[in-house]
This record gives structure tokens, sequence and C-alpha cells, in this order.
């Protein structure tokens, strides 16, 4: 059972997200794979960051029954200065939110959204662990919080029991790694097509931050992009693609890495890298045909390519997730 602890001044779209994403997620047979619910901490309406209040049918009761507790950010509590800045003291933590952690079973899972991270800091969830949060707060949650160790360049962070999501649109991916996490990756992709968002964007990819927007234009890369994902099996060469997109090899580079922040060469390495993490789980295939599959053409640069990607080798990868 997931719940998710609205609090007063919470940002509906960060709200919005565990719902939505955990709520998609259906079995073969399309039974729903999650019980989701909103709580807050009275089951009375709940303000938010815009101008409209929601009304919550559970209190912080629904806590004890949690398998997962996700917590959006929200206006008030740390980020209550005047400045509009957390003020991040451990004693802010209001009494009734402190109680509320408290009834979350132990075996349950805690994550954070953007700078609800500062409400597992300041309970003491943090400490001595890695996390993360927004960039923009980044310095200020570290020096409010020394123990936790901060990473702000990464989207997510996967700590077990504890979770951290950078901001914002990072929470649909932690959403999504849990999906994955809890039942593959054949049933997230599928997700993220209801939902309309990436499948996957990895949670040590650098947070997106200060990077312009790419000027618009009638030439783009995404049919040659699409061209490249049914050519994962054979080798693709630079010059090849560039031929596709009707450019200069040069101009190609630029404008896929304006598209898709990366140079060619290494998206089309983590194509091929989710194209065979697909086939451990969904296949019998034996690892050097998967190799083959994905085009990495032997099992040995699969095994190379998978450790650096994920920390993993491919029969691990398969044991680990692959659904019973």
């Amino acid at each position: 059972m997931h719940r998710v602890l609205a609090l007063d001044g919470v940002y509906p779209f960060e709200l919005s997200i565990p719902v939505r994403i955990f709520g998609t997620a259906t079995g073969r047979d399309g039974e729903p794979l999650y019980e989701v619910a909103t709580c807050g901490l009275d089951g009375g309406p709940v303000t938010t960051s815009a101008d409209f209040t929601i009304a919550v049918a559970h209190g912080s009761e629904a806590l004890r029954t949690a398998d997962t507790v996700v917590i959006p950010p929200f206006t008030c509590g740390p980020h209550g200065g005047s400045d509009g800045r957390p003020t991040a003291e451990r004693d802010w933590l209001p009494d009734a939110l402190r109680r509320a952690l408290t009834l979350v079973p132990e075996h349950a899972r805690i994550v954070s959204i953007c700078t609800a991270s500062y409400v597992l800091a300041a309970a003491g969830l943090l400490d001595g662990r890695p996390a993360t949060t927004h960039w923009n707060e980044a310095d200020h949650f570290q020096r409010s919080f020394p123990h936790v160790r901060v990473d702000p360049n990464v989207l997510f962070v996967d700590d077990g029991r504890v979770l951290t999501a950078a901001g914002v649109a990072s929470g649909i991916d932690l959403c999504l790694h849990l999906v994955r996490r809890d039942h593959g990756s054949e049933i997230a992709n599928r997700v993220a097509r209801l939902c309309v968002v990436p499948p996957w964007r990895e949670g040590g990819q650098g947070q997106y931050i200060d990077r312009p927007v790419p000027e618009p234009s009638d030439a783009t890369t995404a049919a040659t992009r699409d061209f490249a994902l049914r050519q994962l099996h054979r080798p693709l060469t630079l010059a090849e693609l560039a031929e596709h997109a009707g450019m200069s090899v040069r101009t190609f580079c630029r404008r896929f890495r304006e598209e898709t922040g990366m140079p060619p060469g290494k998206w089309l390495t983590r194509q091929r890298v989710e194209h065979a993490r697909r086939l451990l789980e969904t296949s019998d295939l034996p690892v050097d045909q998967v190799a083959a599959h994905a085009g990495f053409g032997t099992a040995a640069s699969l095994r190379q390519h998978l450790a650096a990607a994920i920390g993993v080798s491919p029969s691990s990868y398969r044991r680990a997730f692959r659904p019973a």
C-alpha cells in the first residue's frame, strides 16, 4: 500500500506524481499493482501552493499500513522563511508531522520529492545516508544537515529504504524507478508510455541546470533516433546516422546534443543497455544472444557496459530483476 502525505502548502504537480505513476501500473490482466491513497495529518482539507484547497479522505493513521510513503514538497514548514528559503533547523518539524512519521512501519520505504528532503533530514532519517534535493537548495541543505551525504548532481538517490528525488519532474523518474524495481522494466516502460514521459533517466544523470533550450528548427534528429532504435542489433556509425538525418556529421552531433543532452555515441550505448535489460527481464535468451540482439557483439562487452551502467553482471541482473 502506497501512501502520499499531503502537507499544507503542498505543490499540486508533485502531489499528483505518485498517484499518476503508481496508479497507472497494472499487471498483464489489467489488475492494479498498487493501492495508492493520499492522506493528510488530520484528514481535513489541505491547502496547496496554488489558489485552491484539496479534500483528503485519510488522516495520518493511514500511514500505519503503508509499504511506501511519498512526501511531496510544500511551501510551509521548511519554506516558512520570509525569503522563501528553508529554515531547516531540526526543531521546525511540527509535532503533528513528527508524530505522523513515527507511524510509518519500519519496513516501509520513505520517499521525498524535491525539498521534502528537508522533512526526512529534520527527522534524522538521512543521517549518514546519501541523498539529494533541488540543486538550488543543495548548499543550504548540506550546511543545515552536515551528517547527510548530499549529491546535488543526480536526479534521485535510492538508498534502499530511504529515497530522495532532486526536484519536480525527477519525482517521476524516481516513481518509475520504484515500479521498475518492484515489477521490472516492461511494466515501468508501459507506465511511462501511458503517461507520455521518458521511461528511464538514470539516477546518476546530472540535474539539468541552466541548460539552454535549442532553437526551434524543422531539422531534428528524432527520426534518426527512431531509426537507430530499430537497428540496435547491428553496428551503427556516426556517418550513417548523420546521412540518415540529412546532415553533416558536425551538424548532426551538435543538433543531437541540443535535443538529447548527450553525444550520439553515449545515447546509443544507453539505448543498447536498456534493450539488453529488457531482454534479460523478459526472455530466456542466453547472455551471448542478448548481447548480439542489443548490438554489443559479445557477452564480455555486454558485461562491461552493464556493469558500468548499473554495477551488476547480466546474470545477476536477471536474477534480481526478472519478475517471478
